[in-house]
């Protein structure tokens, strides 16, 4: 028999989703209530926008960004000086079967959403989007 393998070419799975949410809203809370003091982030807004965790739920990437957006590399090597301290935290507010190692980066969405939107801005692009609309609206008319 053939042992069940994490494929990369799919997406995560409904567990991993709820649980990667879970520890999202979780540690967002414990950062919002200031349950950890470091003098770098202790006056700081840090947004939780994604934690993607691995297949087999061990370890959890939390992507953060500082409201605003910077000093983003102080808010995450604070995070990450006290990762085993929210990690404690973490395991006293969801049970899990096993504690996720916690790993923090960067929020990137932001970036990609500006350059996805400056893609779409520029002539060739707007041009052959505005074609195809109006291939569609043809298409759509019917035959007379």
């Amino acid at each position: 028999m053939s042992k069940r393998r994490y494929n990369e070419n799919t997406g995560p799975s409904q567990r991993q989703l709820r649980v990667g949410e879970l520890i999202r809203r979780t540690i967002s809370e414990l950062l919002s209530r200031g349950d950890i003091y470091d003098a770098d982030i202790a006056h700081m807004s840090i947004t939780v926008g994604e934690v993607r965790t691995s297949p087999d739920l061990k370890v959890a990437t939390i992507h953060v960004m500082p409201l605003g957006g910077q000093n983003a590399d102080l808010a995450i090597e604070a995070l990450n000086r006290n990762k085993f301290e929210l990690r404690r935290l973490l395991n006293k507010a969801v049970k899990l079967k096993y504690s996720p190692e916690l790993r923090f980066v960067a929020d990137r969405t932001f970036d990609q959403m500006d350059e996805t939107r400056r893609l779409l801005s520029q002539g060739e692009v707007r041009r052959d989007l505005l074609k195809s609309d109006d291939d569609l609206n043809d298409d759509a008319g019917g035959n007379d």
